[in-house]
């Protein structure tokens, strides 16, 4: 176990990327607590500024681990693969159990290395007074090192599951958000409602017990979120929940690890069009023809675009089979919110559904937009296939075109699949047709701006995995890192400055138009539609211009 933490703790902390990020995290850190920090010269007797300070650095503290926990660990046995130096270290004589758990504590121990940086901001925050150094400041760092624990956990077993460094980041991001934001859906829906007392209740807060976000929060003084809980009984439950998960996560690491499946061949199957009569019958009304994904593809048209069709073909997320999975899961959720909230939670409304249905749409293009489009040139870059493309008849511009609408036209069918979910709203206040019309302008702007964003970012990159990472990290600053701005309104910032901060935000300005409390003040249309289109331009200039540089003859 000892090389292999040695070798990836060491191989990180050496990374210039590793340097940079410890940097730019102490320095987000020092901000959050510097523009909270009382400017008048005053004591604060009941400890309220400190609370507000320590508010503001729990919660930034928490985001920042998040996004950069899962980065490590779900990339190194798949890059390990790709690389061909896994079989080397599985025919060496470590263990596969000490092989995993290497490779945890490495990972795990470069997260501590960035809370051991965040001690002097803590330090900052509890000098203030009205924090208690074990019931808070103890109980945030105790979640944040299980939750880190957790994640590298979960990376590792993604990571011994895909057979791609992206495939690998989307599927980790996706899991952490069902573990983070998922888990809770049950427990807010039938809180407060005439279920509270049923076993499904207590069913629902077994599920809530793996979020980070209660604890945390109950950590940093936000009792308010699900009332009637302490600290100490919502620190303790995550950490037997995170436990658990991390367990059966390194179990079932190990257990691919031992049984050798990456030197096995996989099965190719049989294609649809060479079985028998009957068998294609069958298989025709099982998958409805178009959605079979062993039938034998046709041939490009004329009037189709082949990069598109090439990228659709070769990406899993890019099949007709894949994609109506997607669809289906994103529409039986949709219409889930929307029964949920009006029979579980009568006091939610239809603004409450619909702020709802806003985040998860939200959440849904921060997680597909950058994994479709950041390694459109990127990954062939790092394939070598650029030069390919260079030698076919194809223009640079049928190229990016190809390409964009490969990222595209997936985003844009999930994004379809919640629209029942407005119809049924619709149906029970008509009135709110014209805010459904502003949120789905909202989103349409923003998932042009989260593509091209992501494909002009990562083609300033030559591998697949930083261009993912950088990608996920500016359009979750945009999303989630402009709120802590928002976190600080009234003290110390304006309305007015807290307004042009969260003007480039989609998830600000779509629940300023559904009048959510806190961002019913703020006026954000048609500003936001006007900034982010300003965005999209400028990065589909970019990836032009990026694009027009790799084609130049060598």
């Amino acid at each position: 176990m000892i090389p292999i933490m040695a070798r990836e703790l060491t191989a990180m902390l050496r990374s210039w990327r590793a340097v940079a990020l410890q940097i730019g995290f102490l320095a987000c850190l020092g901000a959050l607590v510097l523009l909270r920090w009382p400017s008048e010269a005053r004591v604060d007797v009941g400890g309220v500024a400190s609370r507000q300070v320590f508010r503001i650095f729990g919660y930034g503290l928490l985001i920042g681990l998040m996004l950069v926990t899962p980065a490590f660990p779900a990339t190194t046995i798949v890059r390990e693969r790709l690389q061909g130096t896994l079989a080397l270290l599985l025919n060496s004589p470590i263990r596969p159990f000490s092989i995993v758990l290497g490779k945890l504590v490495g990972s795990v121990g470069f997260v501590l290395v960035l809370l051991v940086l965040s001690f002097p901001a803590a330090a900052a925050c509890f000098a203030m007074g009205g924090i208690g150094l074990t019931s808070q400041l103890g109980a945030l760092f105790l979640v944040l090192v299980v939750l880190a624990i957790e994640y590298a956990a979960v990376g590792l077993l993604v990571s011994s599951l895909v057979r791609s460094t992206d495939s690998a980041l989307r599927v980790t991001y996706a899991a952490i958000l069902a573990l983070a934001f998922g888990s809770l859906a049950p427990s807010v829906l039938m809180n407060g409602s005439g279920w509270a007392d049923s076993p499904f209740h207590a069913g629902a807060q077994l599920v809530g017990a793996l979020s980070p976000l209660p604890p945390a929060m109950f950590a940093v003084g936000d009792t308010g979120f699900l009332p009637g809980e302490s600290a100490g009984p919502l620190v303790l439950r995550f950490t037997i929940g995170a436990a658990i998960v991390s367990l059966l996560c390194i179990a079932i690491t190990t257990l691919r690890l031992s049984s050798r499946p990456m030197d096995r061949a996989r099965d190719a199957g049989r294609i649809t069009d060479d079985r028998s009569p009957r068998a294609r019958f069958v298989r025709r009304i099982l998958y409805l023809w178009f959605f079979d994904p062993q039938r034998r593809s046709g041939l490009i048209a004329p009037w189709q675009n082949p990069v598109m069709v090439k990228e659709q073909r070769c990406r899993p997320l890019g099949r007709a089979n894949w994609m109506m999975r997607l669809i289906g899961t994103y529409f039986v959720l949709s219409l889930l919110l929307v029964l949920g909230a009006t029979t579980l939670s009568q006091s939610a409304g239809v603004t409450g559904v619909l702020s709802a249905i806003a985040v998860m749409q939200v959440s849904l293009i921060v997680l597909l937009a950058p994994s479709l489009a950041s390694g459109l040139i990127s990954s062939e870059r790092e394939s070598k296939g650029w030069q390919l493309l260079q030698m076919t008849p194809l223009s640079a511009a049928t190229i990016v075109t190809g390409k964009l609408l490969s990222a595209l036209f997936p985003l844009a069918f999930v994004m379809l699949a919640t629209l029942p979910a407005y119809i049924a709203l619709l149906a029970l206040d008509p009135s709110q047709l014209r805010t459904a019309l502003s949120i789905q302008i909202t989103l349409i702007i923003f998932a042009f701006m989260a593509v091209l964003l992501s494909a002009g970012v990562g083609s300033l990159f030559r591998q697949t995995a930083g261009a993912t990472a950088v990608a996920y990290s500016v359009i979750a600053a945009i999303c989630v890192g402009t709120l802590f701005i928002w976190l600080g309104r009234d003290a110390p910032f304006t309305q007015q400055f807290v307004e042009r901060v969260l003007t480039p935000n989609p998830l600000a300005t779509m629940l300023s138009i559904i009048g959510t409390p806190g961002f019913a003040d703020y006026r954000l249309i048609p500003a936001n539609w006007y900034v982010m289109a300003a965005i999209t331009v400028s990065s589909g200039t970019l990836l032009l211009l990026q694009v027009a540089k790799l084609g130049r003859p060598r």
